[in-house]
């Protein structure tokens, strides 16, 4: 459980902050109360299949090898369900309710998906605001929601 939240932390660092060497993202994640080895952040950069690339002037960052990629939709899936709680629908707004500290994770996975209905997410410590264009797509994206989590109360 804690390498799936470092790792969903990597992720939300990486999609907030242009991240161009092991050390920033050690710092970044002792920032968020995260105590990770040189050895264990290079790992978690090879099994999330990060990569860097050019952040312009002469700076590189990390980025996801490939974001539509399967086995980094797993990645993602796995931090969706080890995150959620529950949700509800107000109109065409999802509010999610997840586990204490990991909203913006889960959050950053939601956007990392892609789904063409979402047009953002705003995460809280535990709660998640998903707007959705419409009140019929939100219904779409709760069924998708329900299909993805693994055995939880919805």
């Amino acid at each position: 459980m804690m390498k799936v939240r470092r790792q969903a932390k990597i992720l939300e660092i990486i999609s907030k902050y242009d991240i161009e060497t092991q050390d920033e993202l050690a710092g970044h994640l002792q920032e968020e109360g995260f105590h990770a080895t040189q050895a264990t952040i290079s790992r978690d950069i090879r099994e999330l299949k990060l990569m860097k690339v050019s952040a312009g002037g002469g700076h590189q960052k990390y980025t996801p090898v490939d974001p539509g990629s399967e086995r980094l939709a797993e990645k993602y899936l796995r931090v969706l369900r080890d995150g959620f709680v529950g949700m509800d629908q107000a109109g065409n707004l999802i509010v999610i309710r997840t586990v204490s500290g990991m909203a913006m994770a889960v959050a950053a996975a939601l956007d990392a998906m892609s789904w063409p209905e979402v047009a953002g997410c705003i995460a809280g410590d535990d709660t998640i605001f998903c707007a959705v264009h419409t009140p019929e797509e939100a219904a779409s994206i709760r069924e998708k929601l329900q299909a993805n989590v693994s055995a939880n109360d919805l």
